[in-house]
């Protein structure tokens, strides 16, 4: 049972890879057909038929918040306990770079009527969303290499 902490702390990994799983996802699969020519292309997420990509999102968040609450504090007097914290502060703060810009912004775009036409103003936006997000998408994938490494370290400081 002593390893209990390492499952948690691989957990941990393992929901925050699962947040940059996502985020890779929808940058490959999902904006670039949205930013096209919004607000025609817009209608794979509108409407009853439309992708609820928030399910996710509203899902994996708070199990990745908790797992790292919980590994924060079962290894804070460990050597391992900078590579815990400093992934989950850049994942703090990039959730509040989110909800202050990303979602609303997000939001806004999406909630354009539906048209067959397309809106150069939206257009611009999108790209700039898409752009923004991008480097939204590099920190946390920087951080989320960096978070595993922490296993490798000693649980426990060497006696000196």
């Amino acid at each position: 049972m002593k390893n209990y902490k390492n499952i948690i702390y691989a957990l941990c990994g393992l929901s925050f890879c699962s947040v940059v799983g996502g985020a890779i996802y929808e940058h490959l699969n999902i904006v670039p057909q949205w930013v096209k020519a919004p607000p025609a292309s817009l209608a794979m997420l509108q409407g009853e038929y439309g992708a609820k990509l928030e399910v996710f999102w509203m899902n994996i968040h708070p199990i990745a918040l908790l797992l790292f609450a919980i590994t924060s504090i079962l290894f804070w007097k460990s050597p391992r306990r900078r590579h815990i914290l400093i992934p989950f502060a850049i994942y703090l703060l990039v959730l509040l770079i989110t909800s202050v810009y990303f979602v609303p912004e997000l939001m806004a775009i999406f909630e354009t009527p539906y048209a067959t036409t397309i809106d150069p103003s939206l257009v611009e936006r999108a790209h700039l969303w898409e752009s923004l997000s991008h480097i939204r998408l590099l920190f946390i994938a920087i951080a989320a290499v960096y978070l595993p490494l922490g296993l490798t370290k000693p649980e426990k400081k060497a006696a000196e």
